[in-house]
């Protein structure tokens, strides 16, 4: 939603065009000269001369002819957007000297054979952008934000420049939220959502599927807990309805300028639960940390494969000398690490789901992490089923055998083939071993 600065009044333009909030253009003028008399000339607010009997004239003609309503045309980049969700793809691709492109159950694919220059991507993207946004992208060369094209469809775009040029790519956010069993989530999940503190850190790559799934877990404090959750997200994608809870989203670059400032004031706002949309940096997993410590339910993500990568990915944020400390913080307050890698599916209704690894921080896991025996997490993982965790060999057996994905999907994504073929001929390896 575009923003505009009138006279130093906050406005938003409505659907309709109109301009609510802040002065009149009249206001801004100011009241004509009042020495101005019919048939002099005058300056209006914009320093244009005028003769103001001609201008009562038209003024009186105006009032009596009616005037046709202004008709906005929709952004023209609206097209592209709406074909993918009229072909139930993921993904939008837009490069200069390129087609436009679409991902479609992980495959790329043109919508159609018209190459873009440079000036007409530049152009439909600007329309959308706050002149903020565009500053944004001129000074880093990239800029993330979400757009909403109608009351169903949102994406998150990224816009970024390439060999001097400008290239989008834009993910369709889901028009509701969904819960476990239509994700084909791990129950597991609804009672990691049930804590009331500590750490729970989403881990996988861009477009794993982590803010769905995060959607998923807040929603069901949402509607369970009443409590105040806050969110600080790069940018906003689910818009929630505060139902038992009541929920506050800020968005960097809209309602804060940084993660740092966003954390810097973040217990002043008296949070129970917190989203912190992705860790980047030290300052921001200390902050996430302090939070988790202090009494409050922590979510957030992390570029990350597995649960013991998760640990190592953290701990590489820190000095050496730091990291022991940082160790032992994970173990008072780590509850949970969810990995995902999001993969194609056979059923024509169900075109994409995640493969999950689910670490729950029991005295056995909290243990390792504090003698350093990361290596060993996924053996205790593989004995703990019964606790609800789960490894991804495990849940692409389970896909398999439920028919949600082909073997050779399965295969591509399993961080160990054999481990897996083995699996699914019944055959369970534990700690090195094979047990029948």
């Amino acid at each position: 939603m575009s923003e505009y600065r009138v006279s130093a009044h906050r406005t938003r333009r409505t659907k309709d065009g109109a301009v609510e909030g802040g002065k009149s253009e009249e206001a801004q003028r100011g009241p004509a000269s009042p020495t101005a008399k019919p048939g002099s000339v005058s300056f209006d607010g914009w320093g244009v001369k005028n003769n103001v009997s001609d201008i009562l004239e038209n003024e009186v003609e105006s009032l009596e002819r009616p005037v046709a309503a202004e008709v906005k045309k929709p952004p023209k980049i609206n097209k592209y957007f709406q074909a993918v969700y009229d072909l139930s793809a993921s993904d939008l691709h837009l490069k200069a000297g390129s087609p436009a492109k679409v991902r479609v159950k992980g495959d790329i694919k043109n919508i159609n054979n018209d190459v873009l220059s440079n000036e007409r991507l530049e152009a439909m993207i600007f329309e959308i952008m706050t002149p903020v946004q565009r500053e944004r992208y001129a000074e880093k060369g990239s800029m993330d934000f979400a757009y909403q094209l109608n009351d169903r469809v949102r994406y998150r775009i990224n816009v970024f420049r390439q060999r001097g040029k400008t290239s989008v790519a834009a993910r369709r956010i889901n028009d509701k939220i969904l819960n476990y069993n239509q994700l084909h989530l791990p129950p597991s999940l609804e009672r990691i959502a049930d804590l009331h503190q500590g750490l729970v850190i989403l881990a996988g790559i861009t477009g794993s599927g982590k803010t769905t799934t995060i959607a998923a877990m807040l929603q069901q404090i949402n509607e369970r807990r009443a409590c105040h959750i806050v969110t600080i997200e790069d940018p906003i994608e689910f818009l929630y309805e505060d139902r038992k809870a009541f929920i506050n989203q800020r968005e960097i670059g809209i309602d804060v300028q940084s993660f740092p400032d966003a954390l810097k004031y973040l217990m002043r706002e008296d949070p129970d639960v917190v989203l912190i949309g992705e860790m980047r940096d030290r300052e921001t997993f200390e902050a996430a940390l302090n939070a988790a410590e202090t009494g409050h339910l922590v979510f957030c993500t992390i570029h990350a494969s597995s649960a013991p990568s998760t640990i190592a990915r953290i701990l590489d944020l820190f000095e050496e000398g730091e990291r022991d400390l940082i160790r032992l913080s994970l173990v008072f307050n780590l509850q949970a690490i969810i990995c995902l890698k999001l993969l194609p599916g056979l059923k024509p209704d169900v075109p994409r789901l995640p493969a999950c690894e689910v670490m729950i921080a029991n005295s056995m896991i909290r243990k390792l992490i504090e003698e350093k025996r990361d290596h060993e997490i996924h053996a205790v993982m593989r004995a703990s089923y019964h606790e609800g965790m789960l490894d991804f060999t495990e849940s692409l057996r389970q896909m398999v055998e439920g028919e949600f994905i082909s073997v050779k999907t399965a295969y591509a994504a399993a961080p160990n083939p054999d481990e897996l073929k083995m699996r699914l001929k019944g055959i369970k390896v534990s700690g090195g071993g094979i047990i029948g």
